[in-house]
């Protein structure tokens, strides 16, 4: 069962986000609503997959993403975006995002993303 940490400042997010993996076969280590959080739980939780919001406050998830992967360059993280924020996915791409997921959430597209990070 693959181990997931979900990052959004919207515990609304969160929650929709944790329905359609939950009921897919994965586990929720973790929830963090900014990047400072998320960095921190990270590296407690070891999560397989992150998905990460980008617009959070504190810490953005471009921030979060890039401290990260700076010590852990395996990290799998999935950067979730709402529409419009193409050049900030490009951005969090090159600093080692492996794919990323738009909001509002397709099912189909988020589990299909996930099983390719997975599979990484």
């Amino acid at each position: 069962m693959k181990r997931l940490l979900i990052v959004d400042d919207a515990a609304f997010m969160r929650m929709i986000l944790s329905n359609i993996v939950e009921k897919n076969g994965y586990e929720i280590v973790g929830e963090a609503e900014n990047g400072l959080d998320a960095v921190k739980m990270y590296f407690e939780l070891r999560p397989d997959i992150v998905t990460m919001d980008i617009t959070m406050p504190q810490m953005t998830g471009i921030e979060a993403l890039k401290l990260i992967t700076q010590k852990d360059k395996n990290a799998k993280i999935i950067i979730v975006s709402a529409m419009g924020q193409e050049p900030i996915v490009k951005e969090a791409l090159i600093y080692g995002a492996k794919s990323f997921i738009v909001k509002p959430f397709n099912e189909e597209r988020v589990l299909d993303t996930l099983e390719t990070v997975a599979a990484m």
